[in-house]
């Protein structure tokens, strides 16, 4: 059976699980599995989340699991669904759509964030997911309502998510390297301020001058930054 078909035989009883010798409260499903392995990431990091690993803590075999999940694209686009699917999209407003479209990729951001890494199963990604699709749909749909170009719509979807992917990887990546006692001085703000205050002026002069500045920015105020930025310039194409 090749991978579309097992893709599409995802819900169909395997026979390892109803032969085997185990038994469990209730069968392994597609949605069993997402449930579990978005478990696994919220405790341990998307790092730890392997088909064995997942196997294990489903109580099962990686051949069953395999009859549910065609390999592990297969699940990252899953998990990535799932989260997607939890958006609420609005219905596009011309008249706010740079609001409308910080508002979703805001809540994308606070979605891949529960899940420490999880973003990093959504790079190079050709969904074929529904509830993936329907947030690129959602997003396309309030850029042309706002007078974008199609061209220029489609691109700044795609651009917009792939930033809040890599956004949300990088505050998971910080966020775990706090968690090491030999690390915390890299997210010490005064420490790093300190550290570039110290270079050499003569070579580092507008270094030096804007530490402040370079290190300036509460919670997410420099995704709100980095999107006005790429709405400002849809804006200004028209």
């Amino acid at each position: 059976m090749n991978p579309r078909e097992r893709r599409a035989a995802r819900h169909q009883p395997s026979a390892a699980e109803s032969t085997g010798p185990r038994r469990r409260k209730a069968p392994i499903t597609v949605d069993l599995v997402v449930d579990t392995a978005l478990g696994l990431v919220a405790a341990e990091g998307y790092e730890a989340l392997t088909m064995r690993r997942l196997a294990t803590a489903l109580d099962t075999g990686p051949a069953s699991l395999y009859a549910h999940v065609v390999n592990k694209a297969d699940l990252d686009e899953l998990l990535i669904g799932r989260l997607c699917a939890e958006l609420v999209l609005p219905e596009p407003d011309p008249a706010a759509w740079r609001e409308q479209v910080r508002g979703v990729c805001g809540r994308l951001r606070d979605q891949y964030l529960k899940y420490p890494g999880i973003s990093r199963a959504a790079f190079a990604m050709a969904p074929t997911n529904v509830d993936i699709l329907r947030v690129g749909e959602g997003m396309l749909a309030i850029l042309l309502a706002g007078g974008v170009a199609p061209q220029a719509a489609a691109w700044a979807v795609d651009a917009l998510l792939l930033y809040v992917a890599a956004y949300c990887l990088e505050v998971s990546v910080a966020r775990q390297r706090a968690t090491q006692d030999d690390a915390v001085w890299v997210l010490d703000r005064e420490e790093l301020r300190q550290r570039l205050t110290a270079l050499p002026a003569a070579t580092f002069p507008h270094t030096t001058r804007h530490a402040v500045e370079l290190t300036a920015g509460e919670g997410h105020d420099r995704f709100g930054f980095t999107l006005d930025l790429m709405l400002d310039g849809l804006a200004r194409r028209g």
